[in-house]
Protein backbone atom coordinates (compact mmCIF):
# COMPACT_ATOMS: atom_id res chain seq x y z
CA UNK A 1 0.00 0.00 0.00
CA UNK A 2 1.00 3.38 -0.71
CA UNK A 3 -0.05 6.51 0.80
CA UNK A 4 -0.11 10.11 -1.13
CA UNK A 5 -0.69 13.07 0.22
CA UNK A 6 -0.13 16.66 -1.90
CA UNK A 7 0.71 19.63 -0.46
CA UNK A 8 1.17 23.31 -1.97
CA UNK A 9 -2.26 24.44 -3.10
CA UNK A 10 -3.75 27.71 -2.61
CA UNK A 11 -4.86 31.21 -4.41
CA UNK A 12 -3.07 33.06 -6.62
CA UNK A 13 -3.50 35.58 -8.99
CA UNK A 14 -3.63 35.12 -12.79
CA UNK A 15 0.06 34.78 -14.09
CA UNK A 16 1.24 33.64 -10.75
CA UNK A 17 3.05 30.36 -9.65
CA UNK A 18 3.10 27.78 -7.66
CA UNK A 19 4.32 24.28 -6.77
CA UNK A 20 2.99 21.43 -5.92
CA UNK A 21 4.73 18.78 -3.59
CA UNK A 22 3.39 14.97 -3.46
CA UNK A 23 4.82 13.17 -0.56
CA UNK A 24 4.79 8.98 -0.67
CA UNK A 25 5.09 6.38 2.33
CA UNK A 26 4.67 2.92 2.48
CA UNK A 27 5.67 0.22 -0.36
CA UNK A 28 8.64 1.73 -2.25
CA UNK A 29 7.54 3.90 -4.82
CA UNK A 30 10.68 5.28 -6.11
CA UNK A 31 9.58 2.34 -9.10
CA UNK A 32 6.30 4.12 -9.53
CA UNK A 33 5.45 5.99 -12.24
CA UNK A 34 3.39 9.11 -10.89
CA UNK A 35 1.46 11.72 -12.51
CA UNK A 36 -0.83 14.86 -11.82
CA UNK A 37 -4.41 15.40 -12.63
CA UNK A 38 -7.69 17.42 -12.18
CA UNK A 39 -10.82 18.33 -11.38
CA UNK A 40 -12.94 21.06 -11.45
CA UNK A 41 -16.35 21.76 -10.28
CA UNK A 42 -18.83 20.10 -12.47
CA UNK A 43 -16.29 18.28 -14.69
CA UNK A 44 -14.38 15.14 -14.87
CA UNK A 45 -10.94 14.13 -13.80
CA UNK A 46 -8.37 15.13 -16.74
CA UNK A 47 -4.76 14.24 -16.89
CA UNK A 48 -2.15 17.32 -15.90
CA UNK A 49 1.32 15.75 -16.15
CA UNK A 50 3.29 12.41 -15.79
CA UNK A 51 6.74 10.99 -15.13
CA UNK A 52 8.56 7.59 -15.44
CA UNK A 53 9.68 5.90 -12.38
CA UNK A 54 13.37 7.26 -13.28
CA UNK A 55 12.39 10.83 -14.55
CA UNK A 56 13.47 10.18 -17.87
CA UNK A 57 10.18 10.69 -19.56
CA UNK A 58 7.40 13.27 -18.58
CA UNK A 59 3.98 13.40 -20.19
CA UNK A 60 2.13 16.95 -20.48
CA UNK A 61 -1.66 17.73 -21.59
CA UNK A 62 -1.99 20.25 -24.02
CA UNK A 63 -3.16 22.96 -22.15
CA UNK A 64 -0.25 23.14 -19.42
CA UNK A 65 2.42 22.05 -21.69
CA UNK A 66 5.09 24.93 -21.42
CA UNK A 67 3.30 26.02 -18.26
CA UNK A 68 3.75 23.19 -15.48
CA UNK A 69 7.31 21.12 -15.05
CA UNK A 70 6.99 17.66 -13.94
CA UNK A 71 9.87 16.61 -11.74
CA UNK A 72 10.76 13.68 -8.99
CA UNK A 73 13.29 13.33 -6.15
CA UNK A 74 13.09 9.59 -5.40
CA UNK A 75 15.79 10.13 -2.41
CA UNK A 76 12.57 12.20 -0.68
CA UNK A 77 9.83 9.76 -2.51
CA UNK A 78 8.16 13.25 -3.56
CA UNK A 79 7.05 14.41 -7.13
CA UNK A 80 6.72 18.17 -7.52
CA UNK A 81 4.40 20.11 -10.07
CA UNK A 82 5.41 23.77 -11.03
CA UNK A 83 2.87 25.92 -12.47
CA UNK A 84 4.19 28.78 -14.14
CA UNK A 85 1.85 31.59 -15.58
CA UNK A 86 -1.51 30.37 -14.01
CA UNK A 87 -4.64 30.82 -15.58
CA UNK A 88 -8.10 31.16 -14.21
CA UNK A 89 -9.09 27.87 -16.25
CA UNK A 90 -6.22 25.99 -13.99
CA UNK A 91 -8.16 26.51 -11.10
CA UNK A 92 -8.95 22.93 -9.96
CA UNK A 93 -8.49 20.45 -7.26
CA UNK A 94 -5.34 18.40 -8.22
CA UNK A 95 -4.46 14.96 -7.51
CA UNK A 96 -1.52 13.23 -7.23
CA UNK A 97 -1.20 9.30 -8.12
CA UNK A 98 1.17 6.42 -8.59
CA UNK A 99 0.86 3.73 -10.87
CA UNK A 100 2.10 0.49 -9.75
CA UNK A 101 2.06 -1.69 -12.09
CA UNK A 102 1.04 0.07 -15.93
CA UNK A 103 3.99 2.38 -16.22
CA UNK A 104 3.72 5.84 -17.10
CA UNK A 105 0.42 7.10 -18.43
CA UNK A 106 -2.30 9.55 -19.40
CA UNK A 107 -5.37 7.39 -18.00
CA UNK A 108 -6.52 7.68 -14.90
CA UNK A 109 -7.13 3.96 -15.17
CA UNK A 110 -3.24 3.14 -14.88
CA UNK A 111 -2.95 4.62 -11.28
CA UNK A 112 -3.48 2.47 -8.40
CA UNK A 113 -2.97 4.81 -5.54
CA UNK A 114 -4.71 8.05 -5.30
CA UNK A 115 -3.72 11.56 -2.63
CA UNK A 116 -6.70 13.40 -1.58
CA UNK A 117 -6.01 16.27 -3.17
CA UNK A 118 -5.33 19.96 -3.15
CA UNK A 119 -6.83 22.97 -3.96
CA UNK A 120 -5.50 25.14 -6.34
CA UNK A 121 -7.38 28.55 -7.09
CA UNK A 122 -6.47 31.07 -9.64
CA UNK A 123 -7.93 34.17 -9.58
CA UNK A 124 -8.48 36.60 -12.89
Amino acid sequence: QVQLVESGGGLVQAGGSLRLSCAASGRTSSTYAMGWFRQAPGKEREFVSAISWSGVSTYYADSVKGRFTISRDNAKNTVYLQMNSLKPEDTALYYCAASAYSGISYYTGAYDYWGQGTQVTVSS
